[in-house]
């Protein structure tokens, strides 16, 4: 039985069509974080903690997702308190999202009497994305995926991403099947102490890129689009358009820029810079690893 529909009012004003973008790691959410948080009328978050604690949470132990109703109270609860406009409300934001809405000091990325839509670029809420749609059921969610030598080099860039690989954070052992780390199997499992760390990211890659296919395959098409990251920025006005489209509003350009870093994401813009980034012995890592997923999605060249 589907859960009964819930209106969520946040700021004086009721939550519609919010707007959520997920993905690998380093796969160029952010990019579209920056054009929603510029265009009139939205208000995003990017790393926000009330919404980072319970991402993580369901990402790294889907067995607490006990009951769909309980999952989308959580989720609700969550967004309504990272979506509350404060005069120092921004303080507790990412640094990139405060960058991406231009806050210094306390102050806040939007006034609230401009507000008609929110949303969030957490990639991690795709391991709930069916708990997203239960708690906004007019939801709109935006998947990106990448390359995944371009995501895993961009991963062993990244030390806020590469400390979930340490001894006593990865939770493999306690949790299993692990959609977070990418394991689906016993194989897999038995395999991952001898990993490198580009096999692990490798690894964690896949396994995004196979929930992301399971999502396009349950989602309705007005509900759930995908976007490839290399098409994104060879083409940003088109991407644009497709994202108003299919959100129902209007989106601000996607600013390109030759290099960037955010906490939901470090953005190499280059497509095929793991080509320079990644060691041989790093390649070889990759492709034992996500080899047959890489040419599955088109990134077998």
């Amino acid at each position: 039985m589907a859960p009964r529909p819930h209106i969520l009012v946040v700021n004086g004003r009721k939550v519609r069509q919010p707007v959520f973008v997920i993905g690998a790691p380093c796969s160029g959410a952010d990019l579209l974080a920056r054009a929603l948080k510029s265009s009139p009328g939205f208000h995003v978050t990017m790393g926000q903690p009330a919404v980072m604690s319970v991402a993580h949470a369901f990402a790294r132990s889907p067995s607490i997702q006990r009951g769909r109703e309980a999952t989308a109270t959580v989720l609700r609860d969550a967004f309504a308190q990272a979506w509350q406009v404060t005069a120092a409300g921004c303080l507790g934001c990412s640094l990139a999202c405060r960058e991406a809405g231009g806050v210094k000091g306390a102050s806040s990325c939007v006034a609230e009497r401009d507000i008609r839509r929110y949303g969030d670029a957490a990639p991690d809420l795709m391991y709930c994305a069916e708990g997203l749609v239960d708690a906004f059921p007019d939801a709109r969610i935006v998947q990106i995926i990448r390359d995944g030598r371009d995501v895993v080099a961009g991963m062993l860039a990244d030390n806020d991403i590469l400390r979930w690989f340490k001894p006593g954070v990865a939770n493999v052992d306690s949790e299993f099947p692990n959609p977070f780390f990418g394991i689906e199997t016993e194989s897999d499992l038995a395999a991952w102490p001898g990993l490198s760390v580009a096999a692990k990211c490798a690894m964690r890659w896949r396994g995004s890129v196979r929930t992301a296919a399971r999502l396009r395959n349950s989602m309705p098409p007005e509900t759930l689009t995908t976007l490839r990251y290399e098409e994104v920025i060879r083409h940003p006005a088109v991407a644009a358009r497709t994202v108003s489209g299919f959100i129902g509003a209007d989106v601000a350009s996607i600013g390109v820029r030759s290099r960037g870093r955010s906490a939901v994401g470090s953005t190499a813009i280059a497509a095929g810079s793991w080509r320079r980034r990644l060691t041989p012995q790093q390649v070889t890592d990759v492709e034992r690893v996500a080899g047959n997923d890489l040419r599955r999605i088109g990134y077998g060249a």
